[in-house]
């Protein structure tokens, strides 16, 4: 229980300075107590609230021509993905995605600091909003869609809302789904329930210490949480 706590607390400080990163800090923290089939669950519950306060704290920000379609690809992604996390051995799939993370992390900063935004393809955006969606579906993680945000998006706010609504979509979608192949049930539920309260405090706190960085700083940290993300997804299932 005490390092359900500690995890809860440091995933939902990052999620409120980053807007994302908090399933891999759960997960990283939890991945020694607990299988990934029952992280992947309570980090659904404890983080869903999440994705619901920021979305609606930024939700002047968000874009519907940006993330009803990022949703319905995201939606597409989580269908094979919820049913690989229950039947198959993902460590490989994990691997490939984390060194894809740390690629486009390192492309984001050397975009960043060339300090001019490029056109984006739509096919490319497509392929990274579906296997967002596979990546969301194996283990709750969003690294890959808050890349995508990065690209078309015009600062935190916007990033912020648009990635915690599209969250949203796509978190009440598995916790429609969880419950009915057996990944979600009620211990869990209970489990998860209980880290609500804790998650708020560290949330509001990370969103506090947010709102004294500079826009500048937000971005290169969303970057820098980025790259750390796939490194961690690497070195978490290649051990």
């Amino acid at each position: 229980m005490v390092w359900l706590i500690v995890a809860t607390l440091a995933a939902s400080f990052i999620k409120g300075v980053c807007g994302f990163a908090n399933t891999l800090v759960f997960t990283t923290i939890l991945s020694f107590s607990f299988n990934n089939i029952q992280i992947t669950p309570m980090d659904l519950i404890i983080g869903y609230p999440a994705n619901v306060i920021i979305a609606w704290k930024e939700r002047r920000q968000i874009n519907w021509r940006i993330s009803l379609p990022v949703a319905a690809l995201i939606i597409f992604g989580n269908i094979p993905g919820i049913f690989m996390l229950k039947n198959v051995d993902t460590r490989t799939i994990k691997v490939i995605f984390g060194f894809f993370i740390i690629a486009m992390g390192i492309e984001m900063l050397m975009r960043e600091k060339a300090g001019k935004k490029q056109k984006q393809s739509k096919i490319i955006l497509g392929l990274i909003g579906v296997l967002s969606g596979l990546c969301c579906g194996l283990y709750g993680v969003g690294a890959l869609l808050a890349a995508y945000m990065d690209r078309v998006t015009e600062d935190s706010h916007a990033f912020k809302g648009n990635l915690c609504f599209v969250f949203w979509i796509e978190c009440t979608f598995r916790l429609i789904v969880y419950p009915c192949i057996g990944i979600l049930n009620w211990q869990i539920f209970r489990q998860a329930v209980c880290m609500i309260p804790f998650m708020v405090l560290a949330l509001v706190f990370g969103m506090k210490c947010c709102g004294h960085l500079n826009e500048m700083v937000i971005k290169r940290l969303v970057i820098i949480v980025l790259i750390l993300s796939g490194i961690a997804l690497v070195i978490q299932n290649l051990c």
